[in-house]
């Protein structure tokens, strides 16, 4: 089913592939998909690929990524035939950063983690978004504590209240790898060593048996802590842990 409008009761109940229609027919260029190449986000390359053969697939290089994020890329152009666009952090940024406190600083603190993220990760986000009506990614509401209200479509205040479509967001670890097996979608090889959530280089390494999916990320910190990088800033979640889903129409949707 095509969705004319998309409102909470509609993002809540349709399939992936449907939100992805939905928000293709009405933006065309002006729509997204963001990804690390993730599982998650192989997923939604293959589904989106099937729904519109020109998706825009936009991905950022922090300059710190391992070689077999690259190696994906290369595979994800020859499979899907699609251009990724290639994101980078501005690279006097990037010196200033590295000036004022080492290429390693992130091990030091916190603080200096996220401001090596926001360099990064952050600043090429905010204009890489610029112009856009809407941006997808593959957040899901199990992925960690932090994203437990994740909305399958949100209003993204932090970005000038463009959409913010998470299609993904009540599946399940398994309901991905599922897609993945039954599409024979190709999916990081990292997955194979253990790891569960894939970042940096650096600042990722593969999970033991009875850890968390995202201990491996910024794996010195402490466990428990608020494993994000500020890409995706949620907003506080309802009481029943969910927040109310903004009521996207023709006349409240960015056109």
């Amino acid at each position: 089913m095509y969705l004319e409008t998309l409102s909470s009761k509609d993002a809540e109940s349709e399939r992936p592939e449907e939100v992805l229609e939905w928000a293709f027919g009405r933006w065309q260029r002006r729509v997204a998909l963001f990804t690390a190449f993730q599982a998650e986000g192989m997923v939604l390359v293959d589904m989106a690929r099937r729904i519109d053969p020109d998706v825009r697939v936009v991905t950022i290089d922090t300059g710190r990524l391992p070689e077999e994020t690259f190696r994906l890329i290369e595979e994800v152009r020859e499979r899907y035939g699609l251009a990724v666009e290639i994101v980078t952090p501005d690279a006097g940024e990037v010196a200033e950063l590295v000036a004022g406190g080492g290429p390693n600083l992130f091990y030091r603190s916190v603080a200096d983690r996220r401001a090596c993220c926001r360099v990064r990760k952050v600043a090429p986000l905010r204009r890489a978004l610029s112009g856009l009506a809407a941006w997808i990614t593959g957040q899901r509401r199990d992925q960690a504590p932090s994203r437990a209200g994740v909305g399958v479509v949100e209003a993204d205040a932090e970005h000038g209240g463009i959409l913010k479509l998470n299609p993904l967001a009540y599946w399940t670890w398994e309901e991905v790898w599922d897609y993945i097996r039954l599409h024979e979608v190709p999916y990081h090889r990292f997955y194979d060593r253990g790891y569960t959530s894939i970042g940096c280089a650096p600042c990722t390494r593969a999970v033991r048996p009875w850890e968390d999916r995202r201990a491996g990320r910024w794996w010195w910190e402490e466990p428990g802590a608020h494993k994000e990088c500020g890409l995706h800033v949620q907003a506080p979640a309802a009481k029943n842990g969910r927040r109310p889903l903004p009521q996207a129409s023709a006349a409240t949707v960015p056109a």
